[in-house]
């Protein structure tokens, strides 16, 4: 019986071990914060941020392929980034040596393209894995010791509104991010829903029918500003 009793406890320790190894904050969780040497010097996130819209991104490794292509097309977005009013934070399990290193190779391969591009985003030192662990970016069926591709995309109130993961073979689309920032701060700002494929300036849907037939007496001029399609999809035209 005592025997039994004790297999029962270490599996349930076991269980809760990794159950805390592989947490994943949610949508609409408060982000974890976090203070970690990067590129940048010292980065205490998601506060150094303030009130802008922020991006914490996860890599496996520095100095490999796909991770590369990545970055320096962050660094190629970074002028839209800035105009969205978002700042972005890198991470991975590596020194910051590697990662100063890892940041000239970079803006050498940037150069070479033509491009005066600096990296102004901080890559982060996550050499104990805490932060990882926090953001549940290591996927230990995948690989224990390295990042998977994360994304987590916090807005000013420092809630997380978007979440993705790639695996470490297939490389992010960053006109998918720009475009889902975009989604979620239009939707922020007005009582709307974004259909499937939209892109910023296509019309988007309401919630709810958009008038009573009295409004629309009133105000006959709200049936160009909005159209129904089916019984449940009310759109409001963005362009005139």
């Amino acid at each position: 019986m005592k025997q039994l009793a004790l297999t029962f406890l270490i599996v349930l320790i076991s269980l809760t071990s990794w159950s805390k190894r592989t947490s994943v904050p949610l949508i609409g969780d408060k982000a974890p914060s976090f203070s970690e040497k990067s590129t940048n010097g010292l980065l205490n996130f998601p506060g150094d941020f303030g009130t802008n819209w922020k991006i914490l991104f996860s890599h496996p490794l520095d100095f490999t392929a796909v991770c590369t292509s990545e970055l320096c097309g962050l660094a190629r977005n970074q002028e839209k980034l800035n105009a969205l009013g978002v700042k972005v934070a890198v991470v991975s399990i590596d020194e910051i040596d590697r990662h100063l290193l890892w940041k000239e190779f970079m803006e050498r391969v940037l150069k070479d393209e033509g491009k005066t591009t600096k990296i102004e985003y901080p890559i982060v030192a996550d050499l104990s894995g805490e932060v990882s662990k926090k953001y549940g970016m290591l996927h230990h069926s995948a690989n224990d010791k390295r990042d998977v591709r994360g994304v987590f995309i916090i807005d000013p109130d420092n809630i997380i509104q978007a979440i993705s993961f790639y695996p470490m073979n297939v490389g992010r689309n960053m006109d998918e991010i720009l475009r889902t920032v975009q989604a979620l701060q239009l939707t922020r700002k007005e009582n709307v829903l974004t259909p499937m494929n939209w892109q910023p300036g296509d019309d988007v849907l309401v919630p709810h029918k958009p008038y009573t037939s009295d409004e629309l007496e009133q105000n006959p001029e709200l049936k160009d500003k909005y159209y129904q399609k089916g019984e449940y999809m009310w759109f409001k035209k963005m362009k005139e």
